[in-house]
């Protein structure tokens, strides 16, 4: 299937930054906040696993002008994948691992629904690298940092909660936080699509997960977010909580609304 075509399985085309080989690389802008303003497009980017870029990839990011790259995945990830290549692209480079490994199958036993997998697993993030997800705040905060993307393996998790915690510290509603969150259940199938293709190995592996390694689901992330402020009233609330200054914020606010 071509480019082109997975290009179609995208319900905010404005959003996806097509690629060859990376399948959730999408746009954080134009979000509205509560105060009226909007996140600024071709800024802040979200993606899943950027060591798979092809030397077409490369060229392609390049109107884009990254001057940022944030990865969560874990030390062994990072050893067996590889990363970004900053050889090609040079960027400032940030590896802030949320999670020592990624999830084993048996990880979790007993849960009932793929969203208590989910719930019980982004609580566990949160708790391990609460340090990390405030580092990404200020290495986005630096000055010139931006434009940026972060990202992890399948650009679901480790940043669905980075994007989470960005946004709604930003004034983004619950709503969209949530929606964008979950555009990257169509991330997940051009991924397949192309796995299928490209990576068999992987596409079988995938065939073989629990359904919750690999699912997008919106009540585990809405979840999340009424914890958080269930128990620290606002998300910006939050973040600061775990070491983000309120300067930090201010710059971002800056630099990420219009």
């Amino acid at each position: 299937m071509t480019t082109e075509l997975l290009s179609d399985l995208d319900s905010e085309p404005e959003r996806l930054v097509a690629l060859e080989a990376v399948h959730n690389f999408r746009d954080l802008g134009g979000y509205a906040t509560a105060d009226g303003r909007r996140t600024v497009w071709r800024t802040l980017f979200r993606a899943d696993g950027l060591y798979r870029l092809t030397p077409a990839d490369v060229v392609a990011l390049e109107p884009l002008g990254l001057r940022t790259v944030i990865d969560l995945r874990s030390a062994p990830e990072l050893d067996e994948r590889g990363r970004f290549p900053v050889d090609a692209h040079p960027v400032v480079f940030h590896h802030l691992p949320i999670i020592d490994a990624t999830w084993a199958m048996g990880d979790r036993p007993g849960y009932d629904r793929d969203e208590d997998f989910l719930i019980w697993a982004y609580q566990e993030m949160l708790t391990i690298g609460a340090p990390r997800f405030a580092a990404a705040f200020d290495a986005l905060a630096a000055p010139g940092a931006l434009p940026a993307v972060f990202h992890c393996a399948a650009g679901k998790d480790r940043t669905g909660l980075l994007a989470a915690l960005i946004l709604g510290s930003l004034g983004v509603s619950h709503d969209d936080i949530v929606a964008d969150y979950v555009l990257t259940v169509e991330g997940m199938a051009r991924f397949r699509v192309w796995a299928a293709r490209e990576w068999p190995e992987w596409f079988d592996r995938m065939a073989s997960m629990p359904p919750a390694f690999t699912a997008a689901l919106p009540e585990a992330m809405s979840h999340i977010l009424d914890e958080l402020c269930a128990t620290h009233g606002t998300i910006r609330n939050y973040v600061k909580s775990i070491g983000v200054t309120e300067a930090t914020l201010a710059t971002l606010e800056s630099v990420l609304l219009v």
